[in-house]
């Protein structure tokens, strides 16, 4: 039997939610000022649960390594956020959106998770107006919706091609305004470097003042972990430089169970990469396939004759395209989950008709010219303009995208120098999310009392695959509208506690190996930088643990990263000193978490002996090439447990999914 207890509460689904909170633990309001809670990361998840704790008047640490909140990754989401508001009067619900979600997921999520996310979803976007998100609106005022990946309604609410930067610009106010009244301290330019247990709970952290280099001891009686995804391990991915897995890393060394790791979404619309020394990849919203028509050369000399730069794109005859999503998938056309639109594309740069002139010969077209010249003949009726020449109608089509898209193509222009108005995009699918993270409860809490994890950073809610503009609704949804109900439960029992010392041995000792470490790394007399770890870590994982799996791959990868990780701490160069910014010493201890978790990964890949979502076995795949899942032997949550230096020593438990109020079945978007 397994010791996993994921709380999940009784009764039907659609009452779960409202009766758990119903019979919760509640922390009365005149003893919340002797409660101290830590917000690891300000992002979505991080800032609005900050805000909202301190809001209802608990006394809140916050942390981000960036020197302001408004820096956090969650900035850089750009189509928008999902909720089941049905404005658009086309059949969306609750129930909808959480079936979407199961079978987005390839059917490896929660359902009773899932459903109270799709549940409070609608609370969101009410929250967000009220703060003044500036969403898009149709003509009459009304908020307006795009699609999004893997649905077939339009529940999409955005703020142009840069719905993250707004949303977080609201939960930052939200979080100012308690920074204002005291009620929140915030440390900018602090990292997490290890949690703090204290008979058996969570009781605080160390972490490094990134412009001192000082370590610093701070106690509270829960610990919030909000850090993100962990997409870095591949180097190249669409997540920020500075993006890691370490704060939740940390805490799965100090026994809270890792979840899911070898789930990973490749995003099917990102620039191709150009060169060897290339650092970060740039995304293109998944919203422009509502407008966007993907498509390579049927003919292989096309294809050849683009590479070569003697053909141009735009001057490919219609009927000589190859539009190979609306050919395999026609219910869904260019709107299918992201995991099946990235294996499209690789299928058909595989079978060698990539389009861009790089190292891999990958890239496919992204093409506005049919959406601009039907925008553009609707526009033209509507302004009583009969018999409209071509260049009429491509101006009023041009100026309708530009409304839509206007900051996303300007982007991509200054990027590549090509002008995606005439000539198609390039994309190609790159690491974008990760759906592994924390095991964590219905409560959101981990294997560790008083340690909650939300957004990115648990496994909750997207199974195998998350469906596009889901991430901001998660990250949201937990720190607005779950945690503040579910850690007052837990933290009931601590009101007559007093508040947590930093001067026990448990806080000493872990100062002291943190401490040891940052020696270690400044006095190692190595070779190489930590860059050329991270790129050959990165490489590993993207040959053998990307978008294609096969158990000889995996197998060499659980043997070459566990060779690149000793000699990682054999030649290691760290330069720069201890005590003031030190850029260096930052990333190599990301990096030597990243090299760990790369490894587990790799290895719950191999365990995983079926195709599911973003997980692609190659030797577990239908004769279509789709993937072909084992629900028999597979339909499960793996929460692996730490066992010391020797990853491939770490212990699977398994928490069995339970499907009682939708059928369980291939996914089909033909």
């Amino acid at each position: 039997m397994s010791i996993l207890d994921s709380k999940i509460p009784a009764g039907p689904l659609a009452d779960k939610w409202k009766n758990h909170k119903d019979h919760m633990n509640l922390v009365a309001p005149n003893n919340r000022d002797k409660i101290d809670i830590i917000v690891v990361g300000t992002g979505l998840a991080g800032g609005s649960a900050a805000a909202t704790l301190a809001e209802q008047g608990y006394n809140v640490k916050a942390f981000c390594y960036q020197d302001s909140p408004r820096r956090a990754h969650s900035i850089a989401a750009q189509g928008g956020i999902n909720a089941a508001k049905n404005y658009q009067g086309d059949g969306d619900s609750t129930y909808r959106l959480f079936y979407d979600t199961i079978k987005g997921g390839d059917y490896r999520a929660r359902e009773a998770n899932v459903y109270r996310l799709a549940e409070v979803s609608a609370n969101i976007i009410d929250q967000c107006v009220a703060q003044g998100v500036p969403f898009g609106r149709e003509y009459g005022g009304q908020l307006d919706n795009r699609s999004f990946g893997g649905v077939q309604v339009k529940r999409t609410f955005y703020a142009k091609g840069q719905t993250g930067q707004q949303l977080l610009l609201g939960a930052y106010s939200a979080l100012s305004r308690q920074i204002g009244k005291g009620r929140v301290k915030m440390y900018n330019r602090h990292e997490m470097m290890e949690l703090v247990i204290v008979d058996g709970k969570a009781r605080g952290i160390i972490a490094r003042n990134l412009v001192t280099g000082e370590i610093e001891k701070h106690s509270a009686h829960a610990v919030v972990i909000a850090s993100g995804g962990y997409g870095n391990v591949y180097f190249l991915s669409t997540n920020a430089m500075g993006s890691n897995v370490s704060a939740a890393w940390k805490i799965h060394k100090k026994g809270a169970f890792f979840a899911n790791p070898c789930y990973v979404q490749i995003h099917p619309t990102c620039i191709p990469v150009h060169g060897t020394q290339q650092s970060k990849l740039t995304l293109m919203s998944e919203s422009l396939r509502n407008s966007g028509r993907i498509w390579v050369p049927k003919k292989l000399e096309d294809a050849q004759a683009i590479r070569e730069g003697k053909l141009r794109p735009e001057n490919i005859k219609e009927e000589d395209r190859d539009y190979y999503l609306e050919r395999r998938y026609p219910a869904f056309g260019n709107l299918v989950p992201r995991d099946v639109a990235s294996r499209a594309a690789k299928e058909r740069c595989d079978a060698g008709f990539g389009i861009e002139n790089n190292d891999t010969q990958e890239g496919v077209y992204l093409d506005f010219s049919t959406e601009i010249m039907k925008k553009g003949r609707e526009a033209a009726i509507e302004k009583n303009i009969h018999n409209p020449s071509d260049k009429q109608i491509y101006d009023l089509g041009k100026a309708w995208v530009e409304e839509k898209y206007g900051n996303l193509f300007q982007m991509y222009e200054k990027i590549t120098a090509d002008d995606p108005y005439k000539t198609p995009m390039k994309i190609y699918p790159a690491v974008h999310y990760t759906m592994g993270g924390v095991w964590v409860d219905y409560n959101l809490m981990s294997t560790i009392p008083g340690c909650f994890v939300i957004g990115e950073a648990n496994f909750s809610d997207h199974g195998a695959n998350r469906l596009g503009a889901s991430a901001l609704m998660q990250g949201l949804a937990d720190g607005y509208f779950v945690l503040p109900y579910t850690i007052a439960d837990y933290l009931s029992a601590d009101i007559r506690t007093g508040a947590i010392p930093t001067d026990s041995a448990e806080f000493d000792a872990a100062e002291k190996e943190i401490q040891d470490k940052v020696n270690f790394f400044i006095n190692n007399n190595g070779t190489h930088s930590v860059d050329y770890f991270h790129k050959k870590l990165g490489h590993i994982m993207w040959n053998k643990v990307g978008m294609g799996r096969t158990p000889e791959g995996l197998k060499e990868a659980i043997k070459e990263i566990e060779e690149v990780r000793n000699d990682f701490w054999k030649n290691v160069k760290v330069p720069g000193e201890t005590n003031g910014m030190n850029p260096e010493l930052e990333k190599a201890f990301r990096v030597a978490d990243f090299l760990e978790l790369g490894q587990l990964m790799a290895k719950d890949a191999l365990e995983r002996n079926e195709s599911c979502g973003g997980h692609f076995r190659e030797d577990h795949a239908t004769p279509e090439g789709e993937a072909e899942r084992d629900d028999a032997n597979y339909k499960y949550v793996a929460a692996w447990e730490y066992k010391g230096g020797d990853i491939n020593a770490e212990v699977l438990h398994k928490e069995e999914l339970v499907y009682e109020n939708i059928e369980v079945k291939t996914r089909s978007y033909k």
